[in-house]
């Protein structure tokens, strides 16, 4: 059983990665450099400036955003899970 919340929460961090390269595919739309080797390091940077640039543009946070942090907090919750039932 552990396994399936293991495997949920790759595929949902894998999700967070897809979503974090088209934040950064946007903010280079927008014209705001985005250093991808870099990434790592200015990770909540991108993500603030991508929240800042759909904000006033919108007037609303891009959809992007929310479905970046639902799916690291699915990836999360999905592997504490996991652990627990596997350790407990």
């Amino acid at each position: 059983m552990s396994t399936v919340f293991f495997a949920l929460a790759i595929l949902s961090a894998f999700w967070g990665v897809i979503d974090f390269v088209l934040i950064a595919i946007a903010l280079e739309k927008r014209g705001i450099h985005v250093n991808m080797f870099l990434a790592r390091v200015f990770f909540f940077r991108y993500l603030s400036q991508y929240k800042a640039a759909t904000m006033s543009e919108t007037g609303k946070v891009g959809s992007l955003y929310y479905s970046y942090i639902a799916a690291m907090n699915i990836a999360l919750v999905c592997a504490i899970i996991g652990l627990i039932i596997r350790w407990g």
